[in-house]
């Protein structure tokens, strides 16, 4: 996980401690004051929003707890983990950046791709000027490996 995947996870476990967990114990209480809790649709649903955040914040505890926090900004050389990778698609000629980063950090709207993702898995190891061919679900795609960054 990189430095930045594991501070987001952290203030996302302290919102859910410090923010969330007191006010959804707050919205039970007062759904407990309206009377018969079998016919109360805020109290159940305070009840599941209650399971909810707590089950998330046992997930991130034990992810956090396992991390093993790796600075790109340390690594140089061939494409590995942490890598900002620059690509075209040969085909199109479109222009893409990736930085391969851990599964729970991933986020593909944000150019953070999964290290177990086909794409990454394939630019492991290789360099700046090498051709890829990649197996999508959407069939072969071959990219050329423009710049490999560490930044």
């Amino acid at each position: 996980m990189t430095p930045a995947g594991f501070g987001a996870l952290e203030a996302e476990l302290k919102n859910l401690k410090s923010v969330e967990r007191p006010a959804i114990i707050a919205a039970i209480a007062s759904a407990r004051e309206l009377g018969d809790l079998k016919e109360n649709a805020e109290y159940h649903s305070a009840r599941e929003k209650q399971g909810f955040i707590e089950g998330r914040i046992k997930e991130l505890e034990g992810i956090l707890s396992l991390a093993d926090v790796i600075d790109p900004s340390k690594l140089s050389g061939s494409v590995k983990f942490g890598a900002k990778v620059t690509l075209v698609d040969e085909d199109t000629d479109e222009e893409k950046t990736w930085q391969i980063v851990g599964e729970y950090e991933a986020n593909i709207e944000k150019g953070l791709l999964n290290i177990k993702s086909p794409i990454a898995r394939a630019l492991i190891g290789k360099d700046e000027g090498d051709s890829v061919e990649v197996r999508t679900p959407g069939g072969v795609r071959s990219y050329e490996i423009l710049s490999v960054d560490y930044a």
